[in-house]
């Protein structure tokens, strides 16, 4: 049932794998321990599950998002009124990888790596999906599976418009035209560069964008690759001046929190205006 309700929602398919992924291990652990009901879950069963959690993600940050799913279960059987209370699970620490844009000589690099680049796939599929990310602020699995039809040609206006795999939220963001056309011009029928059938997401982190860093010598500092390129899409806005609420809006961001937690030293008006009072205390006092 809870399920079907986030497939209600409209929540991706991929989201919902998750899930049942998810709860999948969850009814098997409860199962080890003789619990085969949602009434029998309490906060020592669950925090016992929790520590299972390290072996299968090493990263924090995805152990974060399993126990936010996690809470999303149980809500929503406490609302269905099969448990009294929702019980606690244990906060996560996440060890958060620094924000990390490439500048434009590091863009530059990289751009010039991916015209070398020796596929399959096509140097120029390659640059395309660079141009993507970086003028648009997809994440690298939303911006390989996007259907050719997600990107919209009105006027003189080139607008991506999708939904965030991840977070299900909607994301409207246009292009500037030349680079929307370097992407068009690469397409496929249905999607830009996926095949609607292979895991394209793994094979390109692997063996494209990981050799491509790798040929423009940029570090990957702590943070994941392809990343680095949702950076610099929203830390040149910030730089620029655009308020928070509305880059958080252009990534798709569910709430405005996950992009002050990123983010928030890259504001420009927040940086000034640090900037000038602790300029203010090197002044020697008037007299």
């Amino acid at each position: 049932m809870f399920l079907d309700d986030k497939k209600v929602q409209g929540i991706t398919d991929d989201v919902v794998a998750k899930y049942e992924r998810e709860l999948g291990r969850l009814a098997s652990f409860c199962e080890g321990k003789g619990i085969y009901t949602v009434q029998g879950l309490t906060r020592e069963l669950l925090t016992g599950f929790a520590t299972t959690w390290e072996s299968s993600y090493p990263s924090s940050q995805t152990r974060s998002v399993v126990r936010t799913r996690c809470r999303g279960f149980l809500r929503y059987c406490y609302e269905a009124q099969w448990i009294p209370r929702i019980p606690l699970l244990p906060k996560i620490t996440v060890d958060e990888a620094p924000t990390m844009p490439l500048d434009a000589e590091e863009y530059a690099r990289l751009l010039a790596a991916a015209d070398k680049f020796v596929g399959p796939p096509p140097p120029a599929h390659v640059r395309a999906l660079l141009q993507l990310m970086r003028w648009s602020g997809l994440a690298i699995r939303d911006s390989l599976t996007l259907p050719t039809n997600r990107i919209i040609h009105a006027g003189t206006r080139y607008r991506v418009v999708t939904v965030r795999q991840k977070t299900g939220t909607d994301v409207s963001v246009i292009l500037p035209p030349d680079v929307a056309r370097e992407i068009l011009a690469v397409a496929g029928t249905k999607y830009i560069f996926w095949d609607g059938k292979t895991d394209i997401v793994k094979s390109w982190t692997k063996y494209v964008i990981a050799p491509l860093f790798k040929a423009a010598e940029i570090e990957r500092g702590g943070n994941m690759m392809s990343h680095r390129l949702r950076d610099t899409f929203a830390v040149d806005l910030l730089e620029k001046g655009i308020p928070m609420e509305d880059v958080s809006k252009l990534l798709g961001h569910g709430s405005i929190k996950t992009t002050e937690r990123s983010y928030a030293k890259w504001v420009k008006g927040r940086q000034d205006r640090l900037d000038n009072l602790l300029e203010g205390t090197w002044r020697p006092p008037t007299t």
